[in-house]
């Protein structure tokens, strides 16, 4: 059995173990896949496994052997999989393994936007606290999240962990989605219609997933029916906020704050005008990436394929 894995850096750049991977066949493990080294690289794999090297249709094509698709993460829209099934080859993702790990994020975010942590420290090292006439001072405004109100936009496994933590903060949490969810009415959230969240919420926190119905869903309509100074978190997908509508929203006051954990072109090509905007902090997609998150997400990539391989498939996302 030839398994190969086109980009396993990301995943593992060194702190976990590829054992439980190599013990079900013969595995060829590459640190980066570019696009025209994809085919050359898996001619003549059975088991394929990627993060986010493109694998589309005239790929697929060219690869008689394959027969299972393995994601490493829980998006897979890097696949083409409904050609896959056309072909007969399964493919898998990886679903909830980063629950808690980007739910932690959201306020690791959240909470430096309302304490400015880093700068504060910063300014006593610098001996800024050793010459004031004061016992205290603070160099930006700061904010308690009791009593705000949190609009979460997507009730996923992620969202609704999220609600959970702002709840133990006392915060109101709405939420948003376009097909809610029965078990969930009456729980640590109330859903509202999509414009009632955006008038509503202090702080909007995405956790849809990427499709043409939510690409760009805060544009600059969106903003313009938000409350003034209001703070967006996002440690989903970066096409879901129109990044030219979010720096005019921040020019006109509308958005107060921003935690960005994703961006529309990643890593992005060239410098963003949200570089430049001091309350707009950006981090390199990491939400998802403690150590504890990987080694969840490595342990049941491995489950999938051992499944595959007795006969009893999980976590097929083209069934």
């Amino acid at each position: 059995m030839k398994i190969v894995v086109l980009d396993g850096r990301t995943l593992n750049p060194g702190d976990l173990s590829w054992e439980p991977l190599k013990a079900l066949g013969e595995v060829t493990i590459y640190e980066r896949t570019e696009r025209e080294q994809v085919v050359e690289r898996s001619l003549e794999a059975e088991i394929l496994f990627t993060n986010k090297t493109l694998i589309r249709k005239e790929t697929i094509d060219q690869l008689p052997s394959l027969k299972y698709i393995g994601v490493l993460a829980t998006g897979f829209n890097i696949v083409d999989v409904d050609y896959a099934k056309e072909k007969g080859i399964v493919v898998t993702n990886v679903p909830s393994y980063g629950t808690q790990a980007v739910a932690q994020f959201v306020f690791a975010h959240l909470l430096e936007i309302c304490h400015h942590i880093p700068d504060h420290v910063a300014s006593v090292r610098e001996g800024k606290w050793n010459r004031q006439a004061d016992f205290c001072y603070w160099n930006q405004r700061l904010i308690e999240l009791a009593g705000k109100t949190l609009g979460i936009i997507g009730t996923g496994r992620i969202g609704v962990e999220t609600a959970k933590i702002a709840r133990a903060f006392g915060m109101r949490i709405i939420a948003y989605t376009p097909r809610p969810k029965p078990e969930l009415i009456g729980g640590d959230f109330d859903y509202v219609s999509f414009d009632q969240l955006l008038a509503s919420s202090d702080v909007i926190s995405l956790h849809c997933p990427l499709t043409d119905e939510t690409r760009n869903i805060l544009n600059h309509d969106a903003f313009s029916k938000m409350k003034e100074g209001v703070i967006i978190i996002n440690t989903s997908r970066g096409p879901l906020i129109d990044e030219s509508a979010l720096v005019a929203a921040f020019k006109s006051g509308k958005v107060y704050a921003a935690g960005l954990d994703v961006m529309a072109v990643e890593p992005p090509k060239e410098r963003s005008p949200l570089y430049d905007i001091p309350n707009c902090h950006i981090t390199p997609h990491i939400a998802w990436a403690p150590v504890e998150a990987r080694g969840r997400l490595l342990g049941i990539a491995v489950d999938n394929l051992k499944a595959f391989l007795e006969g009893n498939i999980i976590n097929q996302v083209n069934p």
